[in-house]
């Protein structure tokens, strides 16, 4: 099929969630479905500019991308991390899928902006800021509908998206199921990644978390010395109904939220107990999950010791 006019019976064969991409394709784009395969990859300068582009984004996924590597690699999935624009900048995969992954351009320097390749989870999920799973011929391309993505974007500490994470296999399960799991998988991780680098941010501020939050953002607050809002997650942000871009003097009356939202001890507590957790309670491949420096962990767990409530008699 070529570009041009999507006929109701193609879209009646597509999920709900991806006609809008299909007509933006079609009709926005005027991508052929039948044309060549993706564009040449990024060269290493190129590449590397973008990576630092990404600023200290980039060392903050590090250890979330090893994590999702873990849960998914027994199902022969690929991890990928792209930027804002939908270029592939890291990967982790097993050495055996290498080929095929070079092959299919699920290698960084790849562009999967949805402008140029059409309906993908990379450029889709980045174009409606929303997780997306694409399955097989549900890709806009032909010669894409041998894969499978689902994609999850996350947002930086001011609230912008930061990038997207997906998880790709060109060999896929036929049935499609698989991409549900997939979803919260990378949901959670896209939580993850914005809570790190949020409390990373704001280290020396009072953090609030306003509930659990029921999207891929978390709402989080951090707040000055003056109660005044000093950053905002893309949920708090939704939640207070603050303005986008700087929030500086917009006060926050914290009596006036419901009792018992954990403050920046437990949040960070939450987070450290998590990575302790997953590396059996061992500091060094904790510390690695987290981000940071043995010295550093070590200081804050002494810190949780000296500030938890004592055992009652």
């Amino acid at each position: 099929m070529a570009s041009g006019p999507v006929s109701n019976d193609q879209l009646a064969a597509i999920p709900q969630r991806l006609r809008s991409s299909w007509l933006r394709c079609a009709d926005a784009y005027g991508i052929d479905s039948g044309g060549r395969m993706l564009e040449e990859l990024l060269c290493p300068a190129e590449l590397r500019q973008v990576r630092e582009q990404m600023g200290s984004m980039m060392k903050a996924t590090d250890p979330e991308l090893d994590r999702l590597h873990g849960i998914v690699s027994n199902l022969d999935y690929t991890v990928l991390l792209a930027n804002p624009d939908g270029i592939i900048v890291s990967r982790r995969g097993d050495a055996p899928f290498e080929k095929g992954c070079r092959r299919w351009h699920l290698w960084p320097g790849a562009r999967w902006g949805e402008d140029l390749v059409g309906t993908n989870g990379v450029g889709t999920s980045l174009r409606e800021e929303r997780p997306v799973t694409v399955h097989m011929d549900h890709h806009w391309r032909l010669n894409l509908r041998y894969l499978t993505c689902t994609a999850v974007p996350f947002y930086g500490p001011d609230g912008k998206v930061a990038g997207t994470l997906d998880a790709s296999s060109t060999r896929p399960d036929p049935t499609g199921r698989v991409g549900t799991m997939m979803e919260a998988v990378l949901i959670d991780a896209a939580r993850r990644l914005e809570r790190r680098s949020f409390l990373e941010a704001f280290h020396n501020r009072t953090v609030v978390m306003l509930g659990d939050g029921d999207d891929i953002s978390l709402p989080m607050v951090a707040l000055d010395e003056s109660r005044v809002i000093v950053g905002a997650t893309q949920a708090a942000r939704k939640k207070l109904n603050l303005p986008e871009g700087d929030t500086s003097g917009v006060s926050f009356d914290l009596s006036a939220q419901a009792a018992g939202i954990p403050d920046f001890r437990e949040a960070e507590r939450s987070v450290i107990e998590g990575a302790l957790a997953m590396s059996q309670g061992k500091i060094t491949p904790a510390a690695r999950l987290l981000g940071i420096s043995r010295s550093t962990l070590h200081r804050k767990i002494k810190a949780m010791s000296a500030t938890s409530p004592e055992e009652p008699q």
